[in-house]
């Protein structure tokens, strides 16, 4: 295991998440933050608390659960009950530019799936994806606005992404599959 980013630096690479996202989001009235269940939620309320204290306005934040928009469901290997956690966005989105956000953009299914469950929600202005990591391996024509960090790896090996809220420390490693 590699340990790619500590907690100093998964600091230092959201507050410059915040500070892409105010330069290219001018109206701070019509931002809304929505994580991705259940990393890209942590990440997400990080990123909200100081947007809104850099903005001076309180920014809605929700999250989202992608479980019944994957594409894996039909997996013969994967487990036959998938566990359908609650999507969380108490504001209306129809309007806003959403930041969605997830701690990984790898393979970009995740961040398919969730387009698709925030379009059942509403009629969002845009959606602009923010990540902590940015790796290759795209299998979908998606790419990150805002990355903290962008890696290139190869097959066999993962971003493992730990934040104290789940995992007792924040800590970004390199593992092998």
């Amino acid at each position: 295991m590699e340990i790619l980013l500590n907690s100093d630096k998964i600091a230092d690479c959201t507050a410059d998440l915040v500070k892409a996202i105010c330069s290219q989001v001018k109206n701070g009235d019509k931002i809304a933050v929505v994580g991705i269940r259940s990393r890209g939620e942590i990440l997400a309320k990080r990123l909200t608390e100081l947007l809104s204290k850099k903005l001076k306005s309180e920014i809605p934040c929700g999250t989202l659960d992608i479980t019944l928009y994957r594409d894996d469901l039909n997996d013969p290997h994967g487990s036959s009950q998938p566990f359908v956690r609650s999507t969380e966005i108490e504001f209306d989105i129809n309007g806003k530019i959403i930041i969605l956000v997830d701690d990984v953009l790898h393979t970009g299914r995740s961040t398919r799936a969730a387009m698709d469950a925030l379009i059942d929600l509403g009629r969002p202005e845009a959606i602009r994806l923010a990540v902590l990591v940015e790796r290759t391996g795209r299998e979908f024509p998606i790419q990150s606005d805002f990355a903290g960090i962008k890696i290139n790896l190869p097959a066999g090996k993962s971003v493992q992404v730990n934040f104290i809220e789940s995992d007792g420390k924040d800590e970004v490693a390199i593992i092998t599959d």
